[in-house]
């Protein structure tokens, strides 16, 4: 049989067809525009997204024997708005992960509402990237909109739903959204009369792995395929990229170098930081896990290659590198602001360092260990609860570079394990597709069944001690500038 992994991306969708075997037979990509209607904005239109689903399903399975197709599920950027009217029509376009307008609004949640609370409610404290944040900005701003609201969805949920008909989430992405109950996997009535919500607005909950519906016969008739297939909840892209990768079970970690970059910790058990700066949410096994979340990682280096010197030939760049753990140069990769550990909408990516021997190399060499060291930011505060940790998996288009690789392993000190197919998101939605069909008995039966590690990149002594007194330094950098980001802002 076959299945079907839609990894609903900020910039594109892309959608990788897996057979019985975990094998990868086919990938195709869909780009649909991203809007910035304001500074700090960032929205995109859900009808966008559904249109080029369908078209790279059809270019997908175009050369293989539709009747094959089995199981269709997801993985999806979190956090984003999408609100349907009493006819499921969409009323505005989505309100994304990254846009950075609901600044009063936390302030509200966290200061008025108090963390405290929040935790309690939710397991997390707000971020202007999550959805509660959002759905008060709505009522707060377009209150002929929120007067509307029939059915509040996520980005890949709504997909979900325009293929079944089904109103559906699931946990590892409800948890995401500030008013889900994490530890008893629920939706949160105080946070629902705090955001001014009933419940009957939200969607159901599902685990990532169970079945919400057939696909509709008007869209098996459109697709070519039967309308038995499956579709499952699917989960977070993050999440997704877990199960991608193998980061499944009790203490597994999982580095990913995306748009935005995360490392993921799974655990058998809820737990909290006391200081909420880790996300602690509901993993797409049935278990939980601690994740830390930069809003801006191998989108530094895109921007700096792309927009500041002009190339898109990333390695030539990298290869000018050679002394590594000596850079003079520091960067803070807060382009789109900061989110864990700091929960700071008004930092901002920031060189240091640079005298009149700089080279575009050292430059090039910051962004990379600017990243590496922010993620650190995050792992420092899982250690300070007592996870041990000692290897990663890694994935994301960042991941493709060998010498950031490098530098992610001896920053962090971890063994840093390369798996034979980096697809992360898609290769998760997949594979909990099969699950939910019945071709693997769970989420750890298939991540042990499908990943495989390919190669380990051990840290060195020698450079693990020179990162060390580099990150010591570069931790000093953010509290340093903290004031000047809000008067700048």
């Amino acid at each position: 049989m076959l299945y079907i992994g839609v990894d609903l991306g900020t910039s594109a969708v892309k959608l990788l067809l897996m057979d019985s075997q975990g094998e990868i037979r086919n990938i195709v990509s869909k780009e649909y525009p991203l809007y910035f209607p304001n500074p700090g904005w960032s929205e995109q239109k859900p009808e966008d997204w559904y249109a080029q689903t369908i078209a790279g399903i059809k270019e997908l399975l175009k050369d293989f024997d539709k009747s094959q197709v089995a199981g269709i599920s997801f993985g999806g950027q979190m956090h984003g708005l999408v609100i349907l009217d009493e006819n499921d029509e969409v009323i505005r376009p989505a309100i994304l992960w990254n846009d950075g307008r609901t600044y009063e609004e936390c302030d509200y949640l966290n200061n008025v509402i108090g963390k405290e609370k929040l935790s309690e409610y939710t397991a997390n404290i707000s971020f202007t990237g999550f959805t509660a944040p959002k759905i008060l900005w709505v009522k707060n701003k377009e209150p002929e909109n929120f007067a509307r609201i029939h059915k509040i969805m996520l980005p890949k949920d709504y997909i979900a739903y325009k293929l079944t008909g089904v109103h559906c989430t699931d946990v590892s992405d409800a948890s995401g959204m500030l008013i889900f109950d994490v530890k008893n996997r629920c939706w949160s009535k105080e946070m629902c009369d705090i955001c001014g919500v009933k419940e009957e607005q939200l969607a159901k909950i599902f685990e990532s792995y169970e079945t919400v519906g057939t696909v509709l016969p008007s869209v098996a008739e459109e697709l070519g395929i039967s309308a038995d297939v499956k579709v499952a909840a699917g989960a977070g892209d993050n999440a997704a990229a877990a199960v991608g990768t193998g980061t499944v079970g009790d203490g597994m970690c999982n580095i990913s170098l995306g748009t935005s970059g995360t490392i993921f910790i799974s655990s058998n058990k809820f737990g909290v930081d006391k200081y909420n700066a880790l996300h602690a949410f509901a993993h797409a096994d049935g278990h939980y896990h601690l994740m830390g979340c930069m809003l801006s990682a191998a989108s530094c280096n895109k921007w700096w290659m792309d927009d500041i010197i002009g190339t898109n030939d990333y390695g030539a760049q990298q290869k000018e590198i050679t002394k590594l753990g000596e850079n003079h140069v520091y960067f803070l990769p807060y382009l789109m602001g900061e989110r864990s550990p700091h929960n700071n909408p008004n930092a901002r990516g920031t060189f240091i360092g640079m005298t009149m021997d700089t080279t575009r190399a050292d430059m090039t060499q910051a962004v990379l260990e600017g990243v590496a060291f922010a993620l650190r930011d995050s792992f420092e505060v899982a250690k300070s609860l007592g996870i041990q940790i000692d290897r990663t998996k890694i994935c994301g288009g960042g991941a493709k570079s060998p010498l950031w690789k490098k530098i992610i392993a001896n920053v962090l000190n971890l063994k840093v394990d390369i798996i034979e197919s980096e697809e992360g998101p898609a290769m998760g939605g997949a594979m909990l597709a099969a699950v939910a069909c019945g071709e693997y008995a769970g989420v750890e039966d298939a991540a042990a069944k499908i990943v495989k590690v390919i190669d380990t990149v051990e840290p060195a002594p020698e450079l693990v001690e020179k990162y060390e007194a580099r990150y010591q330094q570069f931790k000093e950098i953010y509290p340093a500038c903290r004031e000047l980001f809000d008067k700048i802002q």
